[in-house]
């Protein structure tokens, strides 16, 4: 499983040699997004340099209107393809101004979402997305000053790149209830990483051991989880910031989780968005935490930012380097055998796909894996056999070497070269060039920790359940025994109760959930074990011994429900959706209380509620009540969301659903009383 999902970005080459004949050096803009048309426009001004002679200046812009366009204040005629304003009139050799102010309905790269003090604006333009609300450039080579100015309604927080200028109430003409929020960047950086953020947040700020501000946001509903969210927040900063020599690049930096992200985390300039579902309480933590979503992108802010990859062939070069000192910092944080744990589960997964996946790394259509998991492990690679000191010597050079500009792979392994004597030609071919995973030369790194060698002697040889009871027992690292407890559930429980014991007795969260996944029928003599499970500190175990606990003894499911009535669990409500679904059927409750937890469910598969809790839901849901005409309208809404995989669940599950005649006789009937944009709905998939 991958420990976070990012993003994969492509430069457009259309415009690459535009580059060459103009730099495009700075962008002041007054932006006016408006919640209530779900669009934006804007007053733009940048400054440019025309360098060699050009017919025909382009900047991307999708499916914009323009107005007032003058360069060095001249009107000028322009074009509007539809895709870019070009510009063939008015500029001259040297320096130019261009202004001009525009509007935008973007369907994608910006979205709202919420209403009134829920409302949340954001935006996600990795890799050349930016252009759909904001007139910039899609190819990554071209580096600008960004300061952003942004006239909002008075009540929310607004956030955008660079350092936070002032609030002006008169500027760009005064308005009752607005105000202009004012960033400002100091360095270049490409259009992917322009962000904006509007919200209900809480800040809290820190500051790092070398003077940055460190400022963490999160929902105003979610006061109490500041600490459990942003665990390790300075401690990660301060050590990357040592690790990789070359002090933070930027002014500051920020955090701003979202509702509905589509992926875990991006790192623009300064302030990085994150998914709402990163956001815990201490008992979540131990579920899922953000802790290595935190230092990948924070690592971006130097791999991607700082230095930017020329193309999408070095892609590389940004997520291979923030995957790997992601995983340096949990080193630091949680000790040499996590660290290895995590390079052996990165190794697996890439001998796995080496049969289908036959891109190498340097190829800008490599897959995730190989961008992010080789990447790294080519760099570790790399690390051990030069060493660290000559690593990090070699780091620190390339990163200052190429300050606020962009790289290729080249110009890193040459530097290399240059600081150690390294073979970069052959590690190159054999790391970056070659399609596959050579598990034979990467397990010769890995055996350089016991606790890897330990585990890879329990996978080959035999071992007796009283050696396997006493590994458990011993100090060894959780992975062996949670690994120990799978190896043996095809045994019958009274050979592996003592085992199972003992792993309860670990106390470790991880060793206990797998005691709950693999004992689907309990015991009657385990079963006061089994029920302490409730108990840990973990959302996931307490549902899946909920779940289990009252499949096995339906005669005190009450019992359980009322013991576990009050959690909610994760930001998805996992566990109250699994509670409600489990409730329904259980004998204790009276009519009107199942019809209430129908609602409840139906609410929480509603437009109120993130994807994840809508998924969650709508799966119970269509366990219970398939053809009801309440839950096939919920169904249906779901497959126009803006977050793909949602969309993807959703249109899966209508399209397997209406191979089912009574369904789709159903479906057939709602579409014909619908409102208009129901019935579009409705009638899309009747049709295929």
């Amino acid at each position: 499983m991958f420990r976070f999902f990012a993003f994969i970005f492509f430069s457009s080459i259309l415009f690459a040699q535009q580059t060459k004949q103009v730099d495009f050096i700075k962008c002041s803009a007054v932006l006016y997004p408006s919640a209530e048309t779900k669009s934006i426009s804007g007053s733009i001004t940048y400054e440019f340099k025309v360098k060699q002679s050009i017919d025909t200046i382009k900047i991307d812009a999708k499916n914009m209107d323009f107005f007032d366009v003058r360069i060095n204040d001249k009107s000028v005629k322009f074009k509007n393809s539809g895709k870019t304003l070009d510009l063939f009139e008015g500029f001259q050799k040297g320096k130019n101004k261009l202004t001009f102010s525009y509007s935008a309905k973007p369907k994608q790269t910006l979205y709202f979402t919420g209403t009134d003090d829920n409302l949340q604006i954001w935006s996600q333009g990795q890799g050349k997305y930016t252009s759909h609300w904001l007139p910039s450039f899609d190819d990554v080579n071209e580096k600008v000053v960004f300061n952003l100015s942004v006239k909002f309604q008075n009540g929310y927080n607004v956030i955008s790149n660079g350092v936070f200028k002032n609030v002006n109430h008169k500027r760009n003409g005064y308005e009752n209830g607005f105000s202009t929020y004012n960033f400002q960047m100091q360095q270049p950086m490409s259009s992917y990483l322009v962000m904006l953020a509007i919200g209900n947040f809480e800040k809290q700020t820190v500051t790092t051991k070398s003077g940055t501000p460190l400022e963490f946001y999160i929902d105003k509903n979610d006061y109490s989880k500041f600490e459990p969210t942003y665990r390790y927040s300075k401690q990660i900063f301060d050590f990357l910031e040592q690790e990789i020599g070359v002090k933070y690049p930027w002014e500051l930096y920020r955090q701003i989780p979202v509702r509905d992200f589509l992926y875990a985390g991006m790192e623009n300039t300064t302030s990085t968005i994150f998914s709402q579902d990163f956001v815990v309480d201490s008992i979540g933590f131990n579920d899922r935490n953000y802790v290595n979503v935190n230092a990948h992108e924070l690592a971006h802010q130097w791999f991607g930012n700082f230095i930017t990859a020329q193309s999408g062939k070095h892609h590389w070069l940004q997520e291979g380097f923030a995957t790997y000192y992601a995983l340096l910092a949990e080193r630091h944080l949680f000790g040499d055998d996590y660290f290895y744990e995590a390079l052996n589960d990165y190794a697996e997964q890439l001998q796995q796909a080496a049969t289908i996946d036959s891109i190498p790394v340097l190829n800008e259509k490599a897959s995730s894996l190989t961008f992010y998991k080789k990447g790294a492990w080519a760099l570790h690679v790399l690390r051990e056999d030069i060493g660290a000191k000559y690593f990090q010597k070699a780091v620190k050079k390339y990163l200052k070497k190429y300050q606020y500009k962009n790289v290729d792979t080249d110009d890193f392994l040459s530097i290399v070269n240059n600081v150690s004597g390294y073979d970069v030609a052959k590690y190159k071919k054999q790391w970056l060039e070659t399609p596959g995973f050579d598990r034979k030369v990467a397990q010769r790194y890995l055996d350089k920790n016991q606790f890897i060698r330990d585990f890879n002697q329990l996978r080959i040889n035999k071992y007796s359940l009283a050696d396997l009871t006493k590994i458990m027992q011993s100090d060894a690292y959780y992975p062996i025994k949670h690994y120990i407890i799978y190896k043996i559930q095809q045994l019958p429980f009274d050979e592996r109760k003592v085992l199972l014991e003992a792993a309860l007795a670990t106390r470790n969260l991880q060793v206990r959930q797998a005691v709950a996944e693999t004992l689907k029928v309990i015991p009657l003599d385990f079963k006061i074990s089994y029920e302490a499970l409730l108990q840990d500190n973990a959302y996931s175990t307490k549902e899946i011994a909920l779940t289990n606990l009252c499949a096995n003894f339906p005669e005190e499911c009450e019992r359980y429900l009322d013991q576990t009535k009050g959690i909610i669990g994760n930001n998805d409500k996992s566990f109250r959706v699994t509670w409600l679904g489990i409730a329904i059927h259980a004998s204790g409750f009276s009519e009107k209380e199942r019809q209430e937890f129908l609602n409840e469910l139906q609410y929480y598969a509603s437009e109120s509620f993130e994807s994840s809790v809508r998924q969650n839901a709508l799966e119970i849901l269509l366990q219970l009540q398939p053809n009801e005409d309440q839950v096939i309208a919920l169904l249906f809404k779901a497959t126009s969301h803006h977050k793909w995989q949602f969309t993807l669940y959703a249109r899966t599950m209508v399209r397997e659903l209406l191979k089912n005649k009574t369904f789709r006789n159903k479906v057939e009937q709602l579409a014909a009383t619908a409102d208009a944009v129901m019935k579009e709905r409705y009638e899309i998939f009747l049709k295929e």
